[in-house]
C-alpha cells in the first residue's frame, strides 16, 4: 500500500514511477556520505592548501566549510522533504519559481547540477588514479617520474571498471552500505596507526593550529586564506547526491534529510579528526611538498611508518574508500541525467530518460555520464591548469544549483508551500540566506588566482570556464531548449493523466 501511495505522489508531480524502492536509511546514507567522503577529500588535497596558510588553513577551513555545508544541508533537506523528487534542485525550481521564468531557471539549474556532477566525479576518479600511480612511484623509488599520461591511462581504466558497479540496480544498496562501512573502517585504522607509530615525533600545537604560512604571493593574508578554502570546500561538495535517490527509497521526505545531515555531520567529525592527526604526524614538510609520488598523503604515511609496505597498505585502504566514492558519484550523475531528461533537458533525452527493464537503472543515462567523465580526463591530459580550474568551476556550479531554488523559495514565501516532516522554521530561513550568501562569496573568491604573480601556467581559469559553459547553456536554451523542455502546463496535464491511472 505504501509503495502505491509513493507512486501516486510521483504521478501527481507529472512523472511515471519507474525505479524500484530498494534503498533503506543506511544505503541512502552510503550514497550521500560515500560520495562526499570528506576525510578522503581532505586526504586527497591535504597539503595542497598549505601554501595558502599552512595546516591551520585546512583545520579552520574544515570548520568554516562544514558550518556553511550544514546550512546548505538544512536548505536541501527542507526542500527534499517538501518535494521528494529525483530531479532535486531543478525540480524544486520548477515548482517554486514564478511561472513565467520557471522553465528557464529550472533548465539552467538542472544543467549546472549535471555539469557539476560530471566534473566532480571526474576529479574523484583522477584522485584515485593519482593514488595508484603514486603507490607504484613510491615502490619504484625517487628515480621514477610520474607523468600525466600514466594518471590518464589509470583514470580511464578505473572509470570503465567502476562503471559496472552501477549496472545492476539490485546490488546498489548493498554496495552503498559496504562503501559507508569501508570508509569509516579505513578512517579509523589509518588515523590510529599513524598516530600510534608517530609517538615521540609529534609536531607542536603551534605548527598545527597557529602557524600561518603564506606562500601564495598575495600581500593580504586574508585573501590567501580565502583562496585556499577551495581545498576543504572540495571535500564537502556534492551533498545533494541523496536527494536524487528520492524515488528509490521509502519515506523519502524523512530519509533524504537524514542522509543529507548525516553526511555533513560524519564528514565534519572524520575530516576534522583526520586532518589534525595527519598534521601532528608530519616529520618533514619540505619533503612532502616536493613529493616525487605526486600523492603527499602517501609520503606522510611513509614518514610515519618508515616502511614502504606499511605506507602502501594504508594508501590501499584510501583507494578502497575512493572506489566507493566514485561508485556513488556515478550513481549520482546518472540519476541527475535521467531525471533531467524526463523533462527533455538534454539532447537525446528520449534515450537518457529510459530505465532498463532488466537492470532496473537508467542504464543509458549512466553510459552517457560515464562517457562524459572519460572526456574530462582528456582535459586533464591536455592541461592540468585547465583541469584545476574546471574543478573549481564545478564546485561553483553545484553551489549555484543550490542557490537558485533557495532564492525561488524565499521569493514564493516559505509559508506558501506545503511543508515536509523536516522543517526548521526561522532557523531554516537563516540557513537559506547563508546558502545564498556563501554561493555569492564562493563564486567570487574561488575565481581569484591561486598565486601571484600570475602566468598562463598558474592562472585560475575558473571564471572563463564558468562563463563559457553558462553562455553555451543560454544559447542552447534559445536555439532549442525552450521549444522542447517540458513546461509546467505540460507537466500539469500529464500528472492528471498519470494520477487517474494510479488511482
Amino acid at each position: 500500500m505504501q509503495i502505491n501511495q509513493l507512486d501516486l505522489q510521483i504521478a501527481e508531480m507529472g512523472y511515471k514511477p519507474e525505479l524500484r524502492r530498494t534503498f533503506g536509511v543506511w544505503s541512502i546514507l552510503g550514497i550521500g556520505f560515500g560520495l562526499t567522503n570528506s576525510w578522503f577529500g581532505i586526504s586527497a588535497s591535504l597539503v595542497t592548501g598549505i601554501s595558502s596558510g599552512g595546516p591551520m588553513l585546512i583545520i579552520y577551513g574544515i570548520i568554516i566549510v562544514a558550518t556553511m555545508s550544514a546550512c546548505i544541508g538544512v536548505t536541501l533537506s527542507e526542500l527534499s522533504s517538501a518535494f521528494p523528487n529525483s530531479g532535486g534542485q531543478y525540480f524544486w525550481t520548477l515548482e517554486l519559481a514564478p511561472k513565467k521564468y520557471a522553465s528557464f531557471w529550472g533548465y539552467m539549474c538542472g544543467a549546472l547540477a549535471w555539469a557539476g556532477s560530471i566534473f566532480s566525479s571526474a576529479s574523484t576518479c583522477i584522485a584515485i588514479a593519482s593514488g595508484v600511480v603514486g603507490m607504484y612511484a613510491l615502490n619504484a623509488g625517487p628515480d621514477f617520474v610520474v607523468k600525466p599520461w600514466m594518471v590518464f591511462v589509470c583514470f580511464q581504466a578505473l572509470n570503465f571498471c567502476i562503471f559496472w558497479f552501477n549496472v545492476w540496480g539490485r546490488f546498489l544498496p548493498k554496495i552503498a552500505q559496504v562503501a559507508l562501512y569501508t570508509s569509516l573502517f579505513s578512517f579509523t585504522v589509518i588515523t590510529l596507526v599513524v598516530v600510534i607509530v608517530s609517538r615521540g615525533h609529534y609536531n607542536t600545537a603551534h605548527f598545527v593550529f597557529v602557524q600561518f604560512n603564506n606562500a601564495t604571493g598575495w600581500s593580504s593574508s586574508g585573501i590567501a586564506f580565502i583562496v585556499g578554502l577551495i581545498n576543504p570546500n572540495w571535500s564537502f561538495s556534492c551533498i545533494d547526491s541523496a536527494t536524487h535517490m528520492a524515488e528509490e527509497v521509502e519515506r523519502p521526505d524523512k530519509m533524504i534529510p537524514i542522509a543529507i545531515m548525516g553526511t555533513v555531520a560524519i564528514g565534519f567529525i572524520t575530516s576534522f579528526c583526520y586532518a589534525i592527526a595527519m598534521f601532528f604526524c608530519i616529520r618533514d614538510l619540505d619533503t612532502i611538498l616536493a613529493s616525487y609520488t605526486g600523492v603527499p598523503i602517501l609520503d606522510i604515511f611513509y614518514q610515519a611508518l618508515a616502511s614502504k609496505p606499511g605506507a602502501l597498505c594504508l594508501e590501499f585502504l584510501i583507494l578502497c574508500t575512493a572506489v566507493g566514492c566514485v561508485t556513488a558519484g556515478h550513481t549520482w550523475q546518472a540519476r541527475l541525467c535521467w531525471s533531467f531528461s524526463r523533462d527533455h533537458g538534454l539532447p537525446g533525452s528520449k534515450w537518457w530518460s529510459q530505465v532498463h527493464p532488466k537492470c532496473g537503472v537508467p542504464l543509458y543515462a549512466h553510459i552517457l555520464s560515464c562517457t562524459c567523465v572519460a572526456l574530462v580526463g582528456v582535459l586533464y591530459l591536455a592541461s592540468q591548469t585547465a583541469y584545476n580550474s574546471m574543478v573549481t568551476g564545478c564546485i561553483n556550479f553545484l553551489l549555484l544549483s543550490y542557490a537558485i531554488p533557495t532564492i525561488c523559495l524565499l521569493k514564493k514565501g516559505r509559508n506558501n508551500i506545503k511543508h515536509g516532516v523536516f522543517w526548521l522554521g526561522k532557523f531554516g530561513t537563516f540557513c537559506n540566506f547563508v546558502t545564498i550568501g556563501w554561493t555569492v562569496f564562493a563564486c567570487v573568491f574561488y575565481c581569484f588566482p591561486y598565486v601571484l604573480p600570475v602566468t598562463k601556467d598558474n592562472m585560475n581559469y575558473a571564471s572563463v570556464f564558468m562563463v563559457g559553459v553558462i553562455l553555451y547553456l543560454i544559447a542552447y536554451w534559445f536555439l532549442r531548449g525552450k521549444r522542447v523542455f517540458r513546461s509546467a502546463e505540460e507537466r500539469s496535464r500529464e500528472n492528471e493523466e498519470l494520477t487517474e491511472k494510479f488511482e
